[in-house]
């Protein structure tokens, strides 16, 4: 997706309630279900800026990661959204 999308992603993730996480592999496939967790899922985060910020940070730290961003519904209790945002 483009910065725009990702910003409309995570925005929308945060007005639902939704906890955002980061997570990173550098070898993403159909049996690779468990991805590297990025720091903690971003329970206080309140901003846009904010959860980019840490988008931007793990793909830093790991050029040659896949990142992803989770979205946890706190009432479900479960994984509603799965989107890679960054590519090597």
């Amino acid at each position: 997706p483009s910065a725009d999308g990702i910003a409309a992603l995570v925005g929308y993730l945060l007005r639902a309630g939704c906890i955002p996480a980061i997570e990173h592999t550098e070898r993403p496939g159909p049996r690779q279900v468990y991805w590297e967790m990025w720091k903690l899922p971003l329970f206080e985060a309140r901003s846009t800026d904010e959860v980019l910020g840490e988008i931007e940070a793990c793909a830093t730290a790991h050029p040659r990661s896949y990142v992803r961003l989770i979205g946890y519904d706190p009432r479900r209790q479960g994984q509603v959204l799965s989107v890679v945002v960054r590519r090597p």
